[in-house]
């Protein structure tokens, strides 16, 4: 979500200070009112990855997104749209789309949720657009070197360990977000958002605020219960993932550096 201008404060975007001091890229790219895909996001970043390769530079990718991570770092591939056909099939009962699926392609609930109707209306848009069915995309050898964990680049990951204080810290941080201005941020925004922007986790729970249709109380317990269960599932994400070294906690940041500083020197990287 840090692509988007003017989500600053909610995304806890890195400030000018700190982006004067660590060149960062991929921030503030299109307008809050413009979706921007992982697709849009791989093609930008991995120019990005391209041009520091060229100049022997270091990057460090650092997010919580790992969709996007992996778009940057694995051969994901991310089949084509075309709003007019996603029209067509979307005038489709729930039934209908997933029975013409299933003719389609009768292996189909192997590799797509058939109770998830955006998951079958997307798999219907992908085959009327390119022709092939989920069976044969899981097929084929970019689709298992992902399942495999075969990266595209080579990377040296790190996971840092959240503790168990873990919720206490994000409600702690939210309150932060809304003594610097959150409320106020969003009610400049919220006339420009669009789709994607306005599910951001912090701002989605408060646009009721903002209508008048909740208190702030209200929006803000939303908020936090909606980011912890984002940390949630970005963890169990990342766990999954056996490239990641994990760094247990510790509350003294000095020593989860230390012990990153100490793997990373292991690995041959560069550390300075």
């Amino acid at each position: 979500m840090q692509v988007y201008r003017g989500l600053d404060i909610g995304t806890a975007k890195a400030t000018a200070e700190m982006q004067s001091e660590v060149p960062h890229h991929l921030i503030d790219l299109v307008d809050p009112q413009h979706d921007l895909s992982v697709a849009q996001f791989q093609g930008a970043g991995r120019q990005v990855l391209a041009e520091l390769q060229q100049r022997m530079v270091q990057p460090v990718i650092c997010g919580g997104s790992g969709l996007h991570f992996r778009s940057l770092v694995d051969p994901l591939e991310f089949p084509p749209n075309d709003p007019a056909t996603r029209a067509e099939i979307d005038a489709l009962s729930d039934t209908e789309a997933r029975e013409r699926l299933l003719v389609i392609d009768p292996d189909v609930a192997a590799h797509t949720d058939l109770a998830n109707p955006r998951r079958v209306a997307r798999a219907l848009e992908v085959y009327a657009l390119t022709g092939r069915s989920p069976s044969q995309r899981a097929a084929g050898p970019a689709a298992a070197a992902v399942r495999g964990y075969e990266p595209l680049i080579d990377f040296v990951a790190i996971g840092l360990d959240p503790g168990p204080e873990l919720a206490d810290r994000i409600a702690h941080r939210f309150d932060r977000m809304l003594e610097r201005g959150l409320e106020d941020e969003l009610r400049r925004v919220q006339p420009g958002l669009g789709r994607l922007a306005a599910q951001a986790v912090g701002y989605k729970e408060l646009i009721p605020v903002v209508n008048g249709e909740v208190d702030l109380a209200t929006g803000r317990d939303a908020a936090i219960r909606a980011t912890r269960a984002l940390a949630k599932r970005q963890r169990t994400f990342f766990r999954r993932d056996p490239r990641i070294h994990w760094v247990a906690w510790d509350p003294d940041p000095a020593v989860r550096l230390r012990a990153a500083i100490e793997y990373l020197d292991g690995k041959g990287v560069w550390t300075s």
